[in-house]
């Protein structure tokens, strides 16, 4: 009788040091044999070795030497590797699909540690090159979610880039000319900007060329106006919600806009209208550069432009005890005041033409023009609702009228059916000659030149709703010389 061939227990290690070796050189004896190949990279992610299974994928990657792969950043041979990820963590990816211009492939990617557990590399294993033939449904639902990925953030970033520059800011008065330079400024800085006027005045617009024209630009813009989020709501629009912080919430969770707004510009419209008890939380996210979603108690770190605005008096609702005065401070920094549309009425002329192509293009019209009459009754007209007034009454005009030639009593009809008084054009002022005047009523020639000066300047500070700065520069003064005047005045 032959005794059957039995290993003896014996022959088997019996501290757990040795069955760890000799469970991983048999580990990796069979990944050798069975994978389709291997790859090694070091602390710093640089390739150090491939097997000769390996190296068959090199011209599909692209090179045609070992010496061109080996040695170099694994990021910058392999496409879509996630190799520096497991170094980062720690952690291995036992099973995951890489696609890069070789093909796809199921892969596992493994940390090596030293003897005192640190890790020192990444073993990456391509167990199959060709997972269509045996994989084709998991391939299949991953190309789904790849192409809804991609499809998904070309939509979003389509949706977050800004319609309007700064040039889109129509006009070439003095105040809208200083509006630009103020905005031109601030754009050049990375600190919150405050946008104060009454609604209607482009505030919005002014925003998105603010961001236009910085160093995020390329980054998103996302808007969010306070006023038309419920209180009970806005906590979780700004910092977003964490997977099933309450009941009915998404299993998933939700971002927040500061988090969406991430490495561009978060526009906060209407300002003023925060809610008392959710601005220490806008306040702490602000310094802190942090928020933390809904529900969570992590806190998670953003990079985004504020740019607030509001159509009310802020520095009132500070008084009144409505709104934080150090959240006030911290918006701010570099304040613009957007003029109302009456103390800009030379860009109106110039407002017209762009509103009315926006009017044809929209209805599919061709471009409608105004009689000079027309033009005349709309310079004079209060517009308490600023240039959304003026292009909603041009747009009802449009839509009445058979031609494209409007005239005064059709702007005329338009206001008397929405309740408005038309103002009538200020007629020109016939030139008069000067009256004689008797030797008494005659003044030294330095009261009458400082009395004009005093008019003068008056006027300026009426014109550009008392911007010093643009005052001056309407005047053709420096502004160190206006204060001179001003001071000699009181």
């Amino acid at each position: 009788m032959v005794a059957s061939a039995v290993v003896s227990p014996q022959a088997l290690p019996q501290d757990g040091q040795r069955i760890l070796e000799l469970a991983a050189r048999s580990m990796f004896d069979l990944f050798a044999n069975a994978s389709e190949g291997m790859l090694l990279v070091d602390r710093q992610a640089r390739v150090v070795w491939i097997n000769d299974l390996y190296k068959r994928f090199l011209p599909a990657l692209g090179f045609e030497r070992v010496e061109d792969f080996v040695g170099h950043p694994v990021s910058d041979v392999v496409h879509n590797t996630q190799m520096h990820r497991v170094l980062e963590t720690g952690k291995p990816i036992l099973i995951d699909l890489l696609s890069n211009k070789a093909g796809t492939f199921v892969v596992s990617r493994i940390p090596l540690r030293d003897d005192a557990g640190v890790v020192i590399g990444a073993l990456g294993i391509v167990l199959f090159d060709h997972p269509e033939t045996t994989l084709q449904p998991l391939i299949h639902k991953f190309a789904n979610l790849q192409r809804d990925l991609d499809e998904a953030r070309r939509e979003l970033a389509t949706r977050r880039r800004t319609k309007y520059t700064l040039a889109s800011f129509v006009g070439s008065s003095p105040a809208a000319v200083e509006v630009k330079r103020q905005a031109r400024r601030a754009a050049l800085s990375s600190s919150p900007v405050l946008l104060l006027g009454e609604t209607g005045t482009g505030k919005e617009l002014l925003a998105q060329g603010v961001h236009a024209a910085s160093a995020r630009a390329e980054g998103p813009f996302v808007s969010v106006n306070i006023a038309a989020v419920p209180d009970t709501l806005l906590e979780a629009e700004f910092f977003g919600v964490a997977p099933g912080a309450y009941t009915g919430a998404d299993r998933k969770g939700r971002i927040g806009k500061f988090k969406l707004a991430d490495g561009g510009t978060l526009f906060l419209d209407e300002i003023g209208d925060m809610p008392a008890s959710l601005q220490p939380k806008l306040l702490r996210a602000l310094q802190e550069g942090e928020i933390e979603p809904l529900g969570s108690n992590k806190v998670v770190p953003f990079d985004a432009r504020v740019i607030a605005a509001t159509s009310r008096d802020l520095g009132a609702l500070v008084r009144e005890g409505k709104f934080r005065e150090d959240l006030y401070y911290r918006l701010n920094v570099l304040p613009i005041r957007v003029p109302p549309l009456r103390e800009r009425r030379a860009d109106i002329p110039a407002l017209v033409e762009v509103l009315a192509e926006g009017i044809a293009l929209r209805g599919g019209t061709p471009q409608f023009d105004l009689s000079s009459d027309a033009m005349a009754m709309l310079a004079a007209q209060p517009w308490r609702g600023n240039i959304r007034e003026l292009g909603n009454l041009l747009e009802q005009a449009a839509m009445r009228s058979d031609t494209q030639h409007i005239e005064e009593h059709q702007l005329e009809e338009v206001l008397r059916e929405a309740g408005l008084e038309r103002v009538p054009p200020a007629p020109p002022v016939a030139p008069q000659a000067p009256a004689a005047k008797s030797a008494s009523a005659l003044r030294p020639l330095a009261e009458q030149v400082a009395e004009l000066e005093r008019e003068a300047i008056q006027a300026a500070l009426a014109a550009t709703g008392g911007n010093k700065l643009a005052a001056a520069k309407l005047l053709g003064i420096s502004r160190a010389k206006l204060y001179e005047r001003l001071e000699a005045t009181v």
